[in-house]
Parts: structure tokens; C-alpha cells; sequence
């Protein structure tokens, strides 16, 4: 069965994504890169390129739309097409998906409550 394996990242919305990106920086030792997140690494021996995103985006992004919330989760999945096909199976709200790029494949749906979450199937030895 398809499932999630883990969180791939977290998202949310900023007034002031830089000034934000750089108390975190500043305060917390993220290492903040000039895409405005940061990669949380926890490579183990099984997966040594092991890693959690956490990005800040403008409070008027519409990234997150049409969910109001101003946060989204992303989470790693092990077989992105099947998982999809399931949850339509049992009635979830698709958005889109599965759209694929160098980063991997990805899609997204609405929780019962309206929170955006994506999915994310990562390139094949990542």
C-alpha cells in the first residue's frame, strides 16, 4: 500500500518573509539559502541525503490557495500515483497532481478541515 514516509517540509506565510528568514537565522542557526529556506538534515546510514525543507513565503502568496491557512505540510510518500489513486478512491478533494520535475513528483489535495497538504514522491536515489 502506498503511504507517507515522513515530512518532506514545512511551509507558512510571513508579513516579512526576510526579516523572518533572518530572525530564524539569527536566533536559531538555521541556514537560511537565497532560494528563503532551509534544508534540515537527518541523513541516517539508510538515507544519508535525508532532509526536511522550511521555507517562508510572503503572507500574500497564493501557493497555499485555496486553502486560508497560512501554513503547508509536504509529505514524502513512497508511491505518489498509487497513493493519489487511493485517495480519490475514497473521495478526497484532488487539487492536482501527479505534476513531475527534477525535484521529483508531486501533488495536492485539501484535508477534511481545508489545509492544503502536498505530496511528494522524491527522484528515484534520493
Amino acid at each position: 500500500m502506498a503511504k507517507v514516509t515522513g515530512v518532506g517540509g514545512v511551509f507558512f506565510k510571513a508579513r516579512d518573509p526576510k526579516a523572518l528568514a533572518d530572525w530564524y537565522r539569527d536566533n536559531l542557526g538555521l541556514d537560511v539559502q537565497p532560494w528563503g529556506g532551509a534544508a534540515l538534515r537527518w541523513g541516517t546510514p539508510e538515507n544519508p541525503s535525508g532532509s526536511t525543507a522550511w521555507s517562508l513565503f510572503s503572507e500574500d502568496s497564493s501557493h497555499f490557495e485555496p486553502s486560508a491557512s497560512p501554513f503547508m505540510v509536504n509529505y514524502g510518500v513512497d508511491d505518489l500515483v498509487g497513493l493519489l489513486a487511493a485517495l480519490r478512491e475514497r473521495g478526497c478533494q484532488i487539487l492536482a497532481g501527479p505534476e513531475e520535475s527534477e525535484h521529483g513528483k508531486f501533488g495536492w489535495l485539501l484535508d477534511p478541515e481545508g489545509n492544503k497538504v502536498e505530496l511528494w514522491e522524491p527522484p528515484a536515489g534520493k
